[in-house]
């Protein structure tokens, strides 16, 4: 059996801890606090979960408080130019709920989860000596808390993290006694530019409902205004004189508040940065870190819990899958490279980007989906999945197609959303389609639209999107590959539906007829020369003969309503 210890139970380290105990591993846990400490202790963080970090809670039967908390059905938004008083402002739903449960109440009863099957925990506050305690007793260590010494053992990633200041001057005030807002619960997100950002939620805390305010401030601006702050009642105070002052409406609304209880409120300022993943001890043993150990978020995009969550079943996922193979240096890093181009970088970008103030087409897109639902919606989702923002968050003629498009179908008869979720019931298998372009680069993608056409001749189809950015390598490329994936490859899917510069980084891949790349693993591909590409609406449908095949077979990958599912025999059958 295995032996892998975690430092820190937080989100990714509990996480985690308990996933790999499900899973057959021997597991060490050490945690500063035990759960009732945990429970009893100050607010840790202003966590909330969008659906698709909540569905790797979910995947381990982790998700134990989907009735009890307070669900998050869309996001409010409103940009506010304090000299001109313009004001934009909007509100849209998500495709699924998200939720806050307080750290407080998740990971004091996930330690006590843990303890009741049979994992060992620690509770002590480790140093770098514990690390190589634990690493000569362990064939794998993962530090998951950035805390102490244990923050500076990670050397900082220069390429990836462009400030070394803070900021935003943060603070968390959790409260009860505030007017419910009309409508279902949402967040609601203000930016003033310039002064700050402020927003709000309804959470799940140690004592019930509550809702949590979020105050970013921009340094040396009037929201940054805590340093004399001593006592939980001045903390709330000096909210509710913020709120007077930039937000009155939101002030009528909450002047009542209360807080949750003395840990309810939290101050500080960090620097958002991104680390190496491998730290070297004194004895030449090595450790891997995870979640905010090496990437640290701001709060203003509300990313840090998700992260954490996505860092923790990926890592899962590549431990289980590495079998019985040592856990050298090398393999730590592509695990968590494999982490940051399918995720991370794209949470830390859109992040980033708020921090750094809307620019132009940022603010002429948020403007603009005031009018255009779908483009609203677009952004609000984004908060789920960072990953879709991009390009035409970024780049700004990438807004103005989107924007055109959007345009366009807005006065359809058909609710594309709606339509788009109608679509997601028929299932599907899961391929990645592989080309190498006239450029000799080779590209990837994800796709579903996958389907036979013929048998005499051997025609298959598939769709890419018409404004995909790999589209025209496709297009123009005289054959390309369809790699149908198994059951374990799910994280393929996800890295090659993700922007990259090298999406087959790490991947097992051969070449093909044309020099197409073949992905291993898969349970069948075909290799086919382009016939003819037909620009169909927003898709351009690529025909292909099939000129050889491979067909191994095994457990197939299932797509059905936005989740992976496995194949199973119908029970009537």
């Amino acid at each position: 059996m295995r032996s892998i210890a975690v430092i820190g139970a937080g989100q990714s380290g509990a996480q985690l801890a308990l996933g790999l105990l499900d899973r057959g591993y021997d597991v060490t846990l050490v945690t500063d606090r035990g759960p009732d400490e945990v429970r009893h202790g100050p607010v840790m963080s202003s966590q909330c979960m969008f659906d698709t970090a909540l569905r790797t809670e979910r995947a381990l039967g982790l998700d134990d408080w989907q009735q009890t908390c307070p669900q998050i059905s869309g996001i409010t938004l409103s940009v506010t130019d304090d000299e001109s008083a313009a004001e934009v402002l909007w509100s849209a739903p998500l495709d699924a709920p998200a939720q806050s449960v307080d750290q407080r109440v998740k990971c004091a009863a996930w330690l006590e989860r843990y303890e009741q099957a049979g994992g060992k925990l620690v509770v002590r506050a480790a140093g770098v000596a514990d690390l190589e305690e634990y690493a000569r007793a362990h064939d794998l260590v993962v530090v998951a808390t950035g805390k102490g010494e244990l923050g500076r053992i990670f050397p900082r990633d220069p390429e990836r993290s462009p400030y070394d200041r803070p900021r935003r001057v943060l603070a968390l005030t959790y409260v009860t006694g505030v007017q419910p807002r009309p409508g279902a619960p949402a967040l609601d997100l203000r930016i003033l530019p310039g002064v700050g950002e402020y927003f709000t939620f309804p959470a799940l805390t140690v004592s019930g409902p509550c809702e949590i305010m979020v105050f970013e401030g921009v340094p040396g601006g009037p929201m940054d205004c805590w340093d004399d702050v001593r006592t939980p009642d001045e903390h709330l105070a000096r909210s509710l004189e913020i709120l007077r002052h930039h937000f009155p409406d939101e002030y009528q609304r909450c002047r009542a508040a209360r807080l949750t209880d003395d840990g309810g409120a939290l101050r500080g300022r960090l620097t958002p940065t991104v680390r190496r993943p491998v730290a070297q001890l004194p004895s030449g043993r090595h450790v891997l870190g995870l979640a905010d150990a090496v990437v640290l978020c701001d709060p203003i995009t509300g990313q840090g819990s998700n992260n954490a969550a996505q860092a923790a079943e990926h890592y899962l996922d590549g431990i289980v899958r590495h079998g019985t193979e040592e856990f050298t240096p090398a393999w730590m890093r592509r695990t968590f490279d494999g982490y940051w181009r399918g995720w991370a970088q794209w949470s830390v970008a859109w992040t980033n980007s708020l921090l750094e103030g809307l620019r132009p087409h940022q603010r002429r897109l948020l403007t603009e989906a005031a009018g255009i639902p779908a483009v609203a919606s677009a952004v609000v989702n984004g908060f789920d999945d960072p990953r879709t923002l991009y390009p035409w968050w970024s780049e700004p003629d990438q807004t103005e197609r989107l924007l055109a498009e959007q345009g366009a179908r807005r006065d359809s008869s058909l609710d594309v959303r709606d339509l788009r979720r109608a679509f997601g019931q028929y299932a599907t298998g899961v391929t990645v389609i592989t080309a190498r372009g006239a450029d000799g680069r080779k590209v990837a993608m994800t796709a579903n639209s996958f389907t036979s056409v013929s048998l005499d001749p051997p025609l298959v189809l598939w769709c890419p999107g018409r404004n995909a950015p790999s589209t025209p390598a496709f297009t123009a490329a005289s054959h390309f590959a369809v790699n149908v994936l198994a059951a374990d490859q799910h994280h393929l899917s996800r890295r090659f539906a993700t922007p990259a510069d090298d999406k087959f980084a790490g991947s097992a891949v051969t070449e093909g007829i044309a020099g197409t790349p073949l992905l291993d693993g898969t349970v069948a591909r075909f290799q086919c020369r382009t016939v003819q590409c037909l620009d169909v609406g927003d898709h351009v449908v690529v025909i292909g003969e099939v000129e050889a095949y491979e067909a191994p077979g095994g457990e197939p990958l299932v797509f059905h309503s936005g989740l992976y599912h496995l194949a199973a025999k119908h029970p009537d059958l």
